[in-house]
């Protein structure tokens, strides 16, 4: 279920918008196991091997920030910020080698749930 989530939320609602603007790709990941120090680090560590993939322009990845504010959501455990150089380096990335296999070995086994958001400049 989840492969499915990670492959067809990469586009929302703006598919057909292709004014080459600079997309961003916000995972958001709740660990199976809330608070697991390891599969925190490995799930941002497999994170950073995208960087090596056509269209990605920079990937950062890192652990929730907590906050008391009523307005911030400090519930998940991993939050990783993929920007592409356009749409179509956004879906050639759901498809490559790397990101299939750090789903299927890494994402998968560790995380309970994930929310993607997509925008574009």
């Amino acid at each position: 279920m989840l492969i499915g989530l990670m492959v067809s939320a990469g586009c929302g609602t703006f598919c057909g918008r292709r004014d080459g603007g600079m997309v961003h790709h916000v995972v958001i990941c709740w660990l199976k196991e809330r608070g697991n120090v390891e599969a925190r680090d490995k799930l941002i560590a497999v994170s950073k091997q995208f960087e090596s993939i056509p269209g990605v322009v920079s990937v950062k990845a890192g652990r929730v920030l907590p906050s008391d504010r009523a307005v911030v959501d400090s519930s998940y455990d991993v939050a990783v910020l993929i920007n592409f150089s356009s749409e179509e380096a956004l879906h050639a990335y759901q498809k490559n080698p790397i990101h299939q296999k750090a789903m299927r070995e890494v994402l998968m086994p560790l995380a309970e749930k994930i929310t993607i958001y997509d925008f574009i400049e």
